[in-house]
C-alpha cells in the first residue's frame, strides 16, 4: 500500500528565473507553482531545454530565483543544506578516494561536527563509520567498499554517490537523470533498488528524467514542463499504481498504460507545436 503523504512539504509558489546573458536577459522559468507531499515521488519531465534543472537547482538551493519563493518543511530555501542531497548524473566520486572513503567525506561532513543550532553533539568515529557501512549496505556495495571508482563499473559507481547522499540522512533526496548515461538492463537494475531504498527511508524525492518509463514507475505524480525559454508546468499527473511496484507486472497494467499514453501525449504535442511554429 502507498504510504500516506502530507500535502505541502515543499512549496514553490511563484518562481521565475532568468539568467543573464551576453545577449541579454533569458528567461529559463516563468510562474511556477508547486506542492510536494512529505515522503512523495515526483518526477519532472520534458523536452531538453525545458529548465528541469533549473528547478530541481532551486530545490536545492544551488541557485536562487529571480522571482518567487521556495520553502521545504515551512523553511525558505536559502541555500544548500544537508536535509537536501542531491545525485547527479555524472556520480562526481573523488578517484583517488576508495568508495567507502567517498561516502564517509560527506558523513563526516554532515555528523562530525556539533550542530549549534540543533545543539546536536558531534558523532564519534566509530558512530560515523558506522553510517558509512550502512549507507554502502543499502545500495549493495559493501564488497566494493575499498575499491576505486576507477575499479567499479558505471553503474556501480551511481549507486556509491546514490549511498552519498543517503548517508546524510536526507530530508529531500534531489536526482538530476541519476541513470541517463546506463545502459537499458543497469538501469532499469537501479531503478528497481531505488524504489526498495525509497520504501525504507520514506525520503521525499524529486528526479529529473528524460524516461517516460521510468517517470510512470517510480513516481507518485509527474510534472510535464513546457518547453523552454520561459518554460512553465504543463500538466501534473497523479500516477495511483499501489506499491510495491512490478515492471513485470505493471507492462499490462490498465492504469500503468494509461499513465504513459498521458505523457507521451503531452510531450508529443509539444513538440509538434516546436515544429508548427518553426
Amino acid at each position: 500500500m502507498n504510504a500516506p503523504k502530507t500535502s505541502r512539504y515543499i512549496e514553490i509558489q511563484g518562481v521565475a528565473q532568468t539568467f543573464k546573458t551576453k545577449k541579454g536577459p533569458f528567461q529559463a522559468l516563468r510562474d511556477i507553482n508547486l506542492t510536494i507531499g512529505k515522503g512523495e515521488f515526483v518526477a519532472l519531465i520534458g523536452h531538453s531545454g525545458c529548465g528541469k534543472s533549473t528547478l530541481l537547482n532551486l530545490i536545492a538551493g544551488l541557485t536562487a530565483p529571480s522571482a518567487g519563493v521556495l520553502l521545504c518543511d515551512n523553511r525558505e530555501v536559502a541555500g544548500p543544506g544537508p536535509e537536501r542531497a542531491v545525485v547527479f548524473q555524472n556520480h562526481s566520486l573523488l578517484p583517488w578516494l576508495t568508495c567507502w572513503e567517498n561516502v564517509h567525506l560527506g558523513v563526516e561532513r554532515v555528523f562530525g561536527a556539533a550542530n549549534k543550532s540543533t545543539g546536536v553533539a558531534a558523532e564519534s568515529r566509530a558512530q560515523l563509520r558506522q553510517r558509512t557501512d550502512a549507507a554502502l549496505a543499502l545500495v549493495g556495495l559493501t564488497h566494493a567498499a575499498q575499491k576505486r571508482p576507477g575499479e567499479i563499473s558505471g553503474g556501480m559507481k551511481q549507486r556509491v554517490g546514490i549511498a552519498r547522499a543517503l548517508a546524510m540522512e536526507p530530508k529531500v533526496l534531489l536526482m538530476d537523470e541519476p541513470f541517463g548515461a546506463l545502459d537499458a538492463l543497469t538501469r532499469a537494475k537501479l531503478q528497481d533498488e531505488l524504489l526498495e531504498i525509497v520504501a525504507k527511508t520514506q525520503a521525499t524525492v524529486v528526479m529529473v528524467t528524460h524516461d517516460v518509463d521510468e517517470a510512470v514507475l517510480l513516481s507518485d505524480k509527474i510534472v510535464m514542463m513546457t518547453n523552454g525559454p520561459a518554460a512553465t508546468i504543463g500538466e501534473v499527473l497523479p500516477v495511483h499504481l499501489p506499491r510495491p511496484r512490478n515492471r513485470v507486472e505493471l507492462a499490462e497494467n490498465p492504469a500503468y498504460l494509461h499513465c504513459r499514453k498521458a505523457v507521451i501525449d503531452f510531450l508529443y504535442a509539444r513538440q509538434a507545436h516546436v515544429e508548427k511554429a518553426a
